[in-house]
């Protein structure tokens, strides 16, 4: 795991990086969409497990790097993660999140000070809202940015490599381009590994096991036009159709759309 350092920045600064002003506002009660907040800062998956089960986790994590890339880890009982943020409380800073016991969703809370324990790991991953502000730098549209709807997301039959009780589908986020366009988008992502990089999957979805576009499994449609194709990247959605499947009986992670937002620059993650 590459190690990323975020600038500092201690709450009451005169004027604090959007990326702060972001967290502030989820503690506030914000619960929407972060597609589009604090540009050219990243945003994160969350995953908070016990203890026990953090080992098995982490080497699916590895396993799976595309869907599961680890931007952040935490220590046992400690919701700050320094490296992400100086001021930041993984219990509070998301607008939403999701209580999973037996695999079912339990509750959506917009803060886990009820539901955090000592014993608890939280993991947080990569998400493709990095790479986005790479390819609106380059004109291309993203369309639930431009709808401000949460990016679609799908199950696919793609299996990811187990670990441990942890086995299940890829998910994939989706957004259409114009052929030519999707091309330079592979080139763009491609420069962000850790970010879930190049797509899995371009054009027609039924040979990974999407049967209708417009009934995503996770997030909001967005519609492809007739001379648009629709491209797949993995997504950090994916440890929730796990938790799901594993039938877990406690874990918590982020709403889907709705992500944890770090001091670390989106331009930190870029590779030549």
């Amino acid at each position: 795991m590459t190690v990323l350092v975020a600038e500092p920045q201690l709450h009451g600064e005169k004027d604090p990086l959007p990326s702060l002003q972001a967290r502030l506002a989820c503690r506030a009660g914000m619960a929407s969409t972060t597609a589009g907040i604090a540009n050219g800062f990243v945003q994160g998956n969350l995953a908070i497990l016990p203890e026990k089960l953090a080992a098995s986790f982490h080497r699916f994590c590895q396993l799976n790097p595309k869907p599961c890339p680890i931007i952040g880890m935490s220590d046992v009982g400690d919701p700050r993660i320094p490296s992400l943020g100086i001021d930041l409380d993984i219990r509070t800073d998301v607008p939403r999140y999701r209580v999973w016991r037996d695999g079912e969703v339990a509750d959506e809370p917009t803060d886990i000070m009820a539901h955090w324990r000592d014993d608890l790991v939280a993991f947080v991953l990569g998400c493709s809202f990095s790479f986005e502000e790479a390819l609106m730098a380059d004109d291309l549209p993203i369309r639930h940015i431009e709808r401000k709807v949460r990016v679609p997301m799908y199950r696919t039959n793609i299996a990811c490599h187990p670990s441990g009780p942890f086995a299940g589908p890829m998910v994939v986020s989706m957004r259409p381009f114009k052929p030519a366009d999707a091309i330079r988008a592979v080139q763009i992502t491609s420069r962000f590994p850790s970010v879930h990089g190049a797509p899995v999957h371009l054009g027609h979805p039924h040979s990974i096991g999407i049967k209708d576009i417009a009934k995503p499994d996770y997030g909001d449609p967005v519609p492809v036009e007739a001379d648009e194709i629709p491209v797949f990247w993995a997504c950090g959605v994916t440890p929730q159709a796990v938790i799901a499947a594993a039938k877990l009986p406690f874990a918590i992670t982020h709403a889907p759309g709705l992500m944890l937002v770090t001091d670390l620059r989106n331009k930190q993650l870029a590779v030549l």
